[in-house]
């Protein structure tokens, strides 16, 4: 059974208003247990806008979302409980911490689950050990901490209520790359260990494609693809109508096939580029 299912959901912004905007428009998907998923667009697309519908923080316009099998509003005045089940990590999630220190920020959560004392540290440092977080920076102000440290604080703090579903919006946004990269692996490992289901919006298409199991790519409100990542990336003119574009790496190898060059296009990273570049030199070596 999915752990998501999402059925003409619609969304608008300002209803009955002048500003009235429409930011999604009849979207029906489904998520499996375990699944790592990838939400990809171009800016106002809607992602943002979707996954705070699948954490509760709004209520559809139209439409239904199940979180195992259960509608999520069937009781509203529980819609709290939901929350703790599907994380969020928003976009710069530094701006998310605000408590003390390191540890009370990551115990926020857990705390207002109702764990306590042993349980409750337990979870704290589980998931500040599992984040990469040490153990004296769980006694400083959040505010000292180096971005990346920050950005894996506000992931600990959602990961310490060891929620079903991970929503992570944008979370490597502003990082330099040696941060970004760090982060990345992270909620790989998170996804491996955890087995969780993890939904990760990003703008980064080299990133996606090395991690997720699915895309889900969004256009203009609307779910324009949902599939596994190879066969999405293999349309690489839908797209650019969707406004993304394939990774480079996908791109170098879709020119070379082009021109009979025998490699294969749907290669999606820099490491499988690479060695299938150097098996294709090796061939040719061996006939001369």
């Amino acid at each position: 059974m999915s752990v998501i299912r999402v059925e003409n959901i619609s969304f608008v912004y300002g209803a009955g208003t002048s500003f009235e905007k429409t930011a999604l428009d009849n979207v029906s998907f489904e998520i499996e247990q375990g699944e790592f998923v990838g939400v990809i667009g171009h800016t106002g697309s809607g992602k943002s806008t979707l996954v705070q519908l699948l954490n509760g923080l709004l209520r559809p316009t139209n439409g239904t979302i199940y979180l195992n099998g259960k509608d999520i509003w069937e009781n509203p005045k529980k819609i709290r409980n939901v929350r703790f089940r599907v994380g969020m990590v928003f976009q710069y999630p530094e701006y998310q911490l605000f408590e003390e220190t390191v540890y009370k920020d990551i115990a926020f959560g857990p705390h207002n689950m109702g764990l306590q004392d042993e349980e409750l540290d337990e979870k704290v440092r589980a998931a500040a050990r599992f984040t990469g977080l040490k153990d004296e920076l769980l006694d400083c102000s959040p505010f000292e901490l180096s971005g990346g440290e920050k950005r894996r604080a506000a992931i600990a703090g959602v990961v310490a209520m060891d929620p079903e579903v991970l929503l992570l919006d944008e979370p490597t946004a502003g990082l330099d790359p040696l941060g970004r990269e760090a982060l990345l692996s992270q909620i790989v490992d998170y996804h491996k260990v955890r087995r969780n289901t993890v939904i990760l919006v990003t703008h980064s298409m080299e990133d996606i494609a090395r991690i997720a199991d699915r895309l889900l790519v969004m256009s203009h409100g609307r779910k324009a693809m949902f599939d596994k990542v190879q066969y999405v990336f293999s349309k690489s003119e839908e797209l650019e109508k969707a406004g993304l574009k394939v990774p480079q790496i996908t791109r170098i190898m879709q020119k070379l096939k082009e021109k009979r060059i025998a490699v294969n296009p749907s290669v999606l990273t820099v490491d499988k580029g690479f060695y299938e570049i150097v098996n294709l030199l090796s061939g040719i070596n061996k006939q001369v």
